[in-house]
């Protein structure tokens, strides 16, 4: 390999290549999860939170296999490449009775942040049976949540990583790749945004993604101790308008080229969707282009 390419935030280059290999074939026996988190270890990538960064190193390591470029050892569990699905998902019974008060009579709304608490099976089975791209175990750092009105569900929003390469994001934002490699962990992605088919409430999903905007970033700090700046989403203007985001101030800066992120031949492979931003505070551009 004669030039360095970057993966998940990593720089990889040939000595990381023969690196990679060695600890690939001394650890061959023990499994893809265990070199992973090896490699992890003797590397010491991990999240802010001090936890290893092993899902970005077995995408990093998927990444390197497609290329041809290390060969890992059999899978376990015998799944096969592709996306991260879950297994079959149980839905809990919920009422289905429409809601179609005015946002005044149902104020206040809770918002509940349900990552790892006794609410995420919700959140996991209202996404898979209600969102049209289903629910996905998501890679990397993310927190899901549920609005919810006197216990009853209304809404399911989930955030994750920010896509690590957007050209009309990348152009408003001003930065140099460089700047991008360090600073991309400041943008989070609004990944998942539902309101269930029996709510009929106008102006909730605004109202959501404003408070949203407030809850987030002190979330963000507390689970992954640092902070986020900018939020991203992408919106497939076949099916929506993304008049919910314009309504919210998220600022339309352009369209993806519709390639997956696994794409490597500049073919076009999905949808092409909307980019919208949405900055959290005034001086963004400043602290995601700042060197150390």
């Amino acid at each position: 390999m004669d030039t360095p390419i970057t993966i998940r935030g990593r720089r990889i280059t040939s000595s990381d290549i023969t690196f990679i290999r060695s600890t690939i074939e001394k650890h061959w026996d023990r499994g893809r999860t265990f070199i992973s988190k090896e490699l992890c270890r003797l590397w010491n990538w991990r999240q802010s939170n001090g936890m290893l960064k092993d899902m970005a190193c077995r995408e990093l390591l998927l990444c390197l296999e497609r290329g041809g470029l290390v060969e890992l050892p059999p899978r376990k569990n015998g799944r096969k490449d592709g996306p991260r699905r879950t297994r079959a998902i149980q839905v809990p019974l919920h009422s289905k009775k429409p809601i179609r008060d005015s946002l005044s009579v149902l104020l206040p709304i809770e918002i509940k942040m349900v990552r790892g608490t006794k609410w995420e099976p919700l959140y996991k089975s209202l996404v898979h049976v209600y969102h049209y791209l289903g629910y996905c175990q998501t890679v990397g750092e993310h927190l899901k949540y549920i609005a919810f009105h006197k216990n009853r569900p209304l809404a399911c929003i989930g955030w994750g990583a920010a896509a690590w390469k957007v050209a009309p994001r990348d152009r408003f934002i001003g930065w140099s790749y460089a700047d991008r490699d360090r600073n991309i962990h400041l943008i989070a992605q609004n990944t998942r945004f539902l309101i269930l088919p029996w709510v009929q409430v106008p102006y909730l999903a605004s109202h959501i993604l404003g408070r949203m905007a407030r809850i987030l970033p002190q979330d963000w700090q507390r689970v992954y101790n640092h902070t986020i700046v900018l939020l991203e989403t992408f919106v497939d203007t076949e099916r929506f308008r993304g008049t919910c985001y314009k309504a919210a101030n998220w600022i339309q800066v352009g369209f993806t080229k519709g390639r997956g992120k696994w794409d490597t031949h500049n073919q076009s492979s999905i949808p092409v969707k909307a980019v919208f931003l949405y900055s959290l505070v005034k001086n963004f551009r400043e602290v995601l282009t700042h060197h150390d």
